[in-house]
């Protein structure tokens, strides 16, 4: 009989703790999606400062008219505020490279300068082109401050194509196809100024 009684209180044991357990996993659950969301959404927006900005840009994806650009294709944009005004507008952009596409994250400020570039997705040769996907990104930060017009639209190309910019080194097709991304949207941006801000429709 006591084998019997100490099997039970066992079993109810095991049975409480299990049933514990999962009564914590379930409460903290919805904390600790929110808390990876965060993290996720973080790592996405470093282009920007953590200070810059105080909503969450993700979580109001901007829609865009007239995706597909010159040389690459919008996926999906958002807008960056500080109380309530619009501080910049990410974009992000898809542009074929020289082994398969390339996903950049294109933070541009409200006056249509650029802020930041981060390369989310790409599979480049991993000792040529495959360094665009570094984070930091030394050729990437290059852009920085630049815009639609600054340099002109000849300079928006390689040194080699009588541009302004250089080259990853032995990664030509890569770095032309992100400087034509990084200036579509640019231009995209200048296009679309005020409904990208939240000025119209």
């Amino acid at each position: 009989m006591n084998r019997l009684a100490s099997a039970f209180t066992l079993l109810l044991l095991a049975g409480a703790g299990m049933g514990a357990t999962y009564l914590l996993q379930r409460s903290s659950a919805p904390q600790i999606a929110m808390e990876q969301r965060m993290a996720d959404s973080r790592k996405l927006l470093d282009v920007l400062a953590a200070d810059a900005y105080d909503n969450q840009p993700l979580d109001q994806p901007l829609r865009l008219a007239d995706a597909q650009l010159s040389h690459s294709t919008l996926l999906g944009g958002y807008r960056a505020t500080k109380t309530g005004r619009t501080v910049a507008v990410l974009l992000r952009s898809q542009t074929e490279g020289y082994a398969a596409a390339i996903e950049l994250l294109i933070a541009i400020d409200a006056d249509g300068k650029l802020l930041g570039v981060k390369t989310l997705k790409q599979n480049e040769t991993p000792a040529l082109g495959g360094p665009i996907g570094d984070w930091p990104n030394n050729w990437l930060q290059a852009f920085s401050g630049k815009s639609r017009n600054d340099p002109p639209d000849a300079g928006w190309a390689l040194k080699k194509d009588q541009g302004q910019f250089d080259q990853m080194a032995g990664a030509t097709i890569t770095s032309r196809a992100a400087i034509n991304a990084i200036h579509d949207a640019l231009r995209y941006f200048d296009e679309h100024r005020t409904v990208l801000l939240g000025g119209g429709t």
